[in-house]
């Protein structure tokens, strides 16, 4: 615990990113009929995780809009899951345990699931995860009720703050295959069957909110079966290099083009199924390779390509996918390692000790420095354009906080120009170049990115109110008057467009509608 501490210390410091104004409690939930809320409505918070939500809405409020509360509260579920890590892998006597708990602790590839305020998500579900595996393994051992329903009680929690947490029910049946050699249906199957049941029903609402929410459908997500298959074998060897070798690690990774006609795309998944092979091969004189493999990519589903999540609008990748099923790989790294010392000379054992302690502060050095990255948000989107430099939405966020700086207009048209260069079908990038240019004066040439904006997004109500408004400078008032009915259609109690209509209808009573400047 005091590792991870010092390791996350400048995170402690940091301020709010990207979208933790949609996870910190917004002020009309903030009330106990805001709770009820949370649980109640589907279309409450940014994603159905009620718990999270709860979390949040406790946190706020203890501190408010003290963001180092938020900071303190991730690092902290953190370091209990490296504990928790650590009570399992002793409980199941893998060697290596507390390496192993502390190459998840200190792996700089987490930085992002917990130095990010949104990500708590993570760092909360896994603690719900582990500590409802470990209540498992004690019901495996002596079959009491109690282990089970205590068991059953934390998974339900963790579904409830984050869906990945479905995984573990597969997770634990890798385990007792490993540890037994067989999977028995009565003993092992049975007892597992409502935790697939109720993780399979959360895993349908949260992809139904991706699609019906937060809009994860479209061109951006238009994938052949073909590409989602050619897909899934890049991001898995994706993740394994970078839990190998944490170098370039970066907020938003540039996004893959998936290219069904090219002969070295089928080279990742080939390679993925000639490592399990590999490893199937070897299951008679080791089941452990092959059960970690089987977790680390079975953990690793949910976000492999076959099912739309929003992130995939920016990036195929990203490292707060891994958090979870980096237990795979880390803790089968940790148990070879020890497996292989064990072996070994007493030279390399009285090494190894050494080797694994140089080894530990180097991955907390690149963690302390890549926590530095999330101080606040133009750091970050600068860190992330130094890797990715067709990182858009960095350059659109960026356009935003220069938009709200006095005499900062002509820098942020800057920004979102580049952003709409890169990807001009991105309706937010549209408008807030098209918002830009009105405000500076250039009415006439802010039309045609208005216009690419409601075209790429037809339900874009900001945009289209922004649009009216334009258009009605510009004296086209009955297309301004369109653009505001096709926002209330949208949205009925949307004020701006119905206050904007409202205007046009008595100036159109009085005869005062203004013409063509």
């Amino acid at each position: 615990m005091v590792a991870v501490l010092v390791a996350y210390l400048p995170a402690v410091s940091g301020t709010f990113l990207w979208d933790d104004d949609a996870h910190v409690t917004r002020p009309e939930l903030r009330s106990l009929g805001g709770l009820w809320r949370i649980w109640t409505d589907f279309g409450a918070t940014q994603q159905y995780y009620p718990l999270l939500h709860t979390a949040f809405w406790v946190e706020h409020g203890l501190w408010g809009n003290a963001a180092a509360g938020y900071h303190l509260v991730n690092i902290l579920l953190h370091g209990l899951s490296a504990v928790l890590l650590l009570r399992i892998l002793r409980r199941l006597e893998i060697p290596g345990a507390a390496f192993a708990a502390a190459l998840f602790a200190l792996h700089p590839v987490h930085v992002e699931s917990v130095a990010w305020i949104s990500e708590q998500k993570n760092t909360l579900s896994l603690v719900f995860y582990l500590a409802a595996a470990g209540a498992y393994l004690r019901f495996d051992e002596g079959r009491r009720r109690k282990d089970y329903v205590q068991a059953s009680g934390l998974f339900a929690l963790g579904l409830l703050t984050k869906t990945v947490v479905a995984t573990l029910p597969a997770a634990l049946l890798v385990v007792f295959w490993w540890k037994r050699g067989r999977i028995a249906g009565r003993r092992d199957v049975a007892p597992l069957v409502p935790w697939f049941g109720i993780g399979a029903a959360a895993g349908l609402v949260t992809a139904w909110i991706e699609r019906a929410q937060l809009g994860a459908e479209g061109a951006d997500f238009a994938l052949s079966p073909v590409q989602r298959i050619l897909l899934a074998g890049r991001v898995v060897w994706f993740y394994l290099g970078k839990l190998a070798w944490p170098a370039n690690l970066t907020f938003v990774y540039p996004r893959w083009t998936v290219d069904a006609s090219s002969g070295r795309s089928f080279l990742w998944p080939a390679a993925t199924l000639a490592a399990f092979g590999l490893l199937w091969a070897l299951r008679r004189r080791s089941r452990a390779p092959l059960a970690a493999g089987l977790f680390f990519v079975g953990s690793l589903f949910p976000v492999l390509g076959f099912v739309n999540v929003y992130p995939f609008v920016f990036s195929f990748v990203a490292d707060h996918f891994v958090y979870l099923p980096s237990l795979g790989v880390l803790v089968g790294l940790a148990a070879g390692s020890a497996i292989l010392v064990a072996r070994s000379s007493p030279r390399v054992q009285a090494l190894a000790p050494a080797a694994a302690a140089l080894l530990l502060l180097t991955l907390a050095a690149l963690t302390y420095r890549q926590s530095q990255f999330y101080r606040d948000a133009p750091a970050l989107y600068a860190a992330t354009l130094e890797g990715n430099a067709d990182c858009y939405l960095c350059l659109n966020n960026l356009g935003t906080f220069a938009a709200h700086r006095p005499g900062g207009m002509e820098e942020a048209a800057r920004y979102y120009r580049d952003a709409v260069r890169i990807k001009p079908d991105s309706p937010e990038a549209q408008n807030n170049l098209a918002s830009a240019l009105a405000e500076t004066g250039r009415l006439q040439e802010s039309v045609p990115h208005f216009e690419r904006a409601v075209r790429s997004a037809p339900n874009y109500v900001v945009a289209r109110v922004n649009f009216g408004g334009v258009l009605y400078r510009l004296g086209r008032v009955p297309e301004a008057k369109a653009q505001f009915e096709a926002a209330l259609r949208v949205m009925p109690d949307y004020a701006p467009a119905r206050q904007n209509l409202s205007v046009i209808e008595r100036k159109e009573a009085e005869g005062r509608l203004p013409g063509p400047p």
